[in-house]
């Protein structure tokens, strides 16, 4: 399968080089745009869990202090937990 890819990309490359200068700038412009597009969809997807997991309870709000504190004495019964794009950073024992 690697190698399929790697053809297919050596392949693309090849069809790039024989596009003008003008077109391959402006493929870029288009690949860097869909690009940015893509991470911000992925940033406001993860804004929207986060925002999620606050509301229903799921995450604490601390300090950095706070968060040091719990990962190294995470011995407490509570069941309050520091998340970091929904992977609990610090679940209690």
């Amino acid at each position: 399968m690697q190698k399929q890819q790697n053809i297919a990309f050596q392949d693309a490359l090849e069809i790039v080089e024989s596009l003008s200068e003008y077109q391959q700038e402006e493929l870029i412009d288009i690949i860097r745009n869909r690009l940015l597009e893509h991470m911000r969809d992925l940033l406001s997807e993860s804004i929207s869990e986060a925002k999620k997991d606050y509301l229903n309870g799921k995450v604490k709000k601390g300090s950095v202090d706070d968060l040091m504190k719990c990962l190294l004495h995470s011995d407490t019964n509570d069941n309050e937990h520091y998340h970091c794009r929904g992977v609990p950073l610090c679940t209690p024992k």
